[in-house]
């Protein structure tokens, strides 16, 4: 397969406006299927690749909200726990003018950090191996799982990407997640600013970077910065890329259909620089569209933002 991930399923319940503190009194909408890694994977599937998860979900109607729109979508669900014994997890979201959000998660106990690792012999070749940080926060247990996952692909032959996508919410402990032997590993890592100073120990961009080239496997840091575009570091030189300019309606899930449309372009033939040109019209496209993973992300739509002149340096 093209790109396989495994990680947290949820649903998100959701706050119907800005500003709206989790604990009033008012409107939330939902369930959206959710998860960051079912974002990622699903707007990579709606492009055209073959793509699989990993993960759990309850026997009751939340579970089937995820795993239809999964199905519907081309992602393949044959690896998701379905338990007669647990609720699917959920998320209840808050996002405020500033970009910021709030989350109440309730994953604990449930099958959405249940799914176990299956071998890499059974799942066969893979390109693309994608971790998400808030995956590895969520559960010790299942961190491992996806950890010793990562180890038996990368052996047979498969790259590994790698967003940090820090939930404080999630976070015990180490606030680095305990990261250190996963960043030995990934060829592509995918961070925000103050991600990429947070895991590498450092206090500026220039030095982050140096220590994440000094590692053995890494290939290319994309540094995403929401609104402001992404810079594209490899050995070789780094590229800014810009953002498409689209009437937001909500944030949420956009870094996420960056990161599956980037490797979609990846695996379909394209350079750095266009798989992150698609990455930026995923996630534009998505924040155009209320709910985590709503937006029209389809082969068309990415490449017709492409073509077009709105990019926004």
């Amino acid at each position: 397969m093209d790109i396989l991930t495994m990680g947290e399923l949820l649903v998100e319940i959701m706050r119907d406006q800005e500003g709206a503190s989790l604990w009033e009194k008012g409107v939330f909408l939902g369930p959206f299927p959710s998860g960051a890694p079912a974002i990622c994977i699903d707007a990579a599937a709606r492009l055209g690749c073959s793509t699989a998860i990993i993960g759990g979900v309850g026997k009751d109607d939340f579970g089937d909200c995820i795993r239809e729109r999964l199905n519907r979508d081309g992602v393949d669900t044959n690896y998701i726990l379905t338990s007669p014994t647990g609720s699917t997890g959920c998320a209840f979201v808050t996002y405020f003018a500033d970009g910021s959000r709030k989350f109440i998660f309730h994953m604990d106990h449930t099958p959405a950090v249940a799914a176990k690792a299956p071998s890499p012999e059974t799942l066969g070749p893979v390109r693309y191996f994608h971790i998400m940080g808030c995956s590895l926060a969520a559960n010790a247990a299942f961190g491992e799982e996806i950890l010793q996952l990562m180890y038996g692909l990368k052996a047979a032959g498969t790259k590994i990407s790698f967003d940090p996508n820090i939930r404080r919410e999630l976070l015990a402990g180490d606030s680095t997640l305990n990261i250190k032997d996963l960043m030995e590993n990934v060829h592509i890592l995918l961070p925000g600013l103050e991600e990429l100073l947070l895991i590498t120990g450092s206090t500026s961009e220039k030095e982050a970077i140096e220590k994440c080239f000094s590692l053995p496997s890494m290939e290319a840091v994309v540094l995403k910065n929401g609104s402001k575009g992404s810079r594209i570091y490899t050995k070789s030189g780094v590229s800014e890329i810009g953002v498409y300019k689209v009437m937001q309606k909500d944030a949420t899930g956009a870094g996420d259909c960056f990161d599956g449309a980037f490797l979609a372009g990846l695996c379909q033939g394209r350079d750095y620089v266009t798989a992150a040109k698609m990455g930026a019209a995923a996630g534009a496209l998505n924040a155009a569209a209320f709910g985590p993973m709503e937006g029209n992300i389809s082969p068309k739509t990415v490449e017709d933002m492409l073509r077009g002149s709105d990019i926004l340096s």
